[in-house]
């Protein structure tokens, strides 16, 4: 039997790689609210209230107006360029939901932890995760409105980060903002790899 045009497969061009990143980070420091403003599609989160329950168990100094959290993952998706798509895996920030890292840093390629300088001390375990698994992270501060803004280098400083590792600032409420972090890590994670390579 003959076959027709219709029966060909459209040329699609080339299939894009995909990356799986993770955006980590303390409880509260932004990490829904960037997989939200850059993912392309509607974002799968499982941001719940806040109940009483909380109470005593998650730390609210410094975001007390936090109503919602993290209790399992964000995922978002974003097309970098025609080979390349990221799938972004945020987690949750509160160590009662920690032992869900593990699972989600399965096949991970790199990280953002993002870091909010009102409790800085809050992104140390995001740190410790990556540093000791080997995944190639780099750390993006949020901007928070009204918070004094901090030097990448005095960041650097505070969290004992070695020299390589690219230390933003942004604006996770903006999508270009957003976009340029992931951009960074991507570029940083090839030059991990070219180094261990």
């Amino acid at each position: 039997m003959a076959s027709n045009d219709s029966d060909r497969p459209a040329e699609t061009g080339p299939i894009p790689s995909a990356i799986k990143i993770l955006v980590a980070g303390g409880f509260g420091a932004g990490k829904t609210t960037m997989v939200g403003s850059v993912s392309e599609i509607s974002p799968l989160s499982t941001e719940e209230l806040m109940t009483e329950a909380s109470l005593g168990v998650d730390d609210l100094d410094g975001v007390e107006e936090k109503t919602t959290t993290t209790v399992a993952l964000d995922f978002g998706r974003i097309t970098i360029s025609a080979e390349l798509v990221l799938y972004l895996f945020g987690t949750p920030g509160q160590q009662r939901f920690w032992f869900m890292w593990d699972e989600l840093a399965l096949g991970s390629l790199g990280a953002v932890v993002l870091a909010d300088t009102r409790r800085l001390d809050t992104c140390f375990p995001s740190v410790d995760f990556f540093e000791r698994r080997g995944i190639p992270f780099i750390v993006a501060v949020n901007c928070f409105d009204g918070a004094y803004r901090y030097e990448p280098e005095e960041v650097r400083e505070a969290l004992s980060i070695a020299d390589g590792i690219p230390i933003v600032l942004c604006d996770a409420r903006v999508r270009d903002s957003s976009k340029e972090v992931l951009i960074t890590l991507v570029q940083h994670v090839v030059a991990t790899m070219a180094v261990v390579g």
